[in-house]
């Protein structure tokens, strides 16, 4: 019988260089797509991607935290870590949506928001907050998927949707093991040891309802497919609902967590 993975082992694959990227899902999931930039404030962010895309004919968008991919292009996104303008520009793109009664998808894989002098200066907690109050808001189909790293508010500003999903190989947490082992034992080297209680794997998230669905992880055109079926079965799911119930049952689905 194979070995389950321990948790810190999901946190390696989660963070993983051979982990589908968020430009490759987009490209996979849609027929076409548009990027959009700019926050209309002050700047657009290289981290977030977001844009309109047909999946099964029909108009979407799509949000995501793209990490780099080599040196260059990570110091350029800070190692997917959004700034204030990138969650600024993914509550605008949400809030266009809702306007033209578009569904949401927004894909995630970040250690957590940039951390960065300037960021907090430029309002990067109350973007957030924003992001997080507004999303709960919009009365459209809103999917969140957590697809390598979830971690801290820099995932919840995109994770406050009708239903949230993970990725097989994907962490959702408060903040990293190696964060969580130097508050807690002032020593970063026992990240394993903190990951394993920290209950941030897929399974476990599962169990406390924290997550709604595991996804099978995403390598090859068979899988991309199926990965997008899902999608198109929850949106025409959720699109049957009127929009007060939407609004009562997401809003009913965090309150749980009061």
């Amino acid at each position: 019988m194979k070995k389950a993975p321990e948790a810190y082992d999901r946190v390696l694959a989660a963070r993983s260089k051979n982990k589908v990227s968020i430009k490759t899902l987009i490209k996979g999931i849609t027929e076409d797509f548009i990027e959009l930039h700019g926050d209309r404030a002050y700047q657009d962010d290289p981290a977030v991607i977001g844009g309109i895309g047909l999946i099964n004919h029909k108009p979407v968008t799509i949000v995501g935290i793209q990490k780099g991919y080599d040196m260059k292009s990570n110091m350029k996104r800070h190692f997917g870590s959004a700034e204030p303008s990138g969650y600024r520009k993914a509550l605008r793109l949400m809030k266009q949506a809702a306007k033209f009664n578009r569904p949401i998808i927004t894909l995630i894989n970040t250690p957590g928001a940039y951390p960065g002098v300037d960021a907090e200066y430029h309002g990067q907690g109350y973007n957030i907050a924003q992001s997080i109050i507004q999303g709960l808001n919009l009365p459209v189909p809103y999917i969140s998927v957590v697809v390598g790293e979830g971690g801290s508010g820099g995932a919840l500003a995109l994770a406050v949707g009708d239903t949230v999903w993970a990725f097989e190989n994907s962490v959702y947490s408060i903040l990293s093991p190696e964060g969580f082992a130097t508050i807690l034992w002032k020593d970063s080297s026992k990240a394993r040891e903190a990951a394993s209680v920290m209950g941030l794997t897929p399974k476990t998230l599962l169990k406390k309802h924290i997550i709604d669905k595991i996804v099978p992880e995403v390598h090859d055109a068979k899988t991309m497919r199926h990965f997008k079926t899902m999608l198109i079965n929850e949106i025409k799911t959720l699109s049957k609902k009127p929009k007060s119930q939407l609004l009562k049952e997401r809003h009913a689905r965090f309150r749980n967590f009061n």
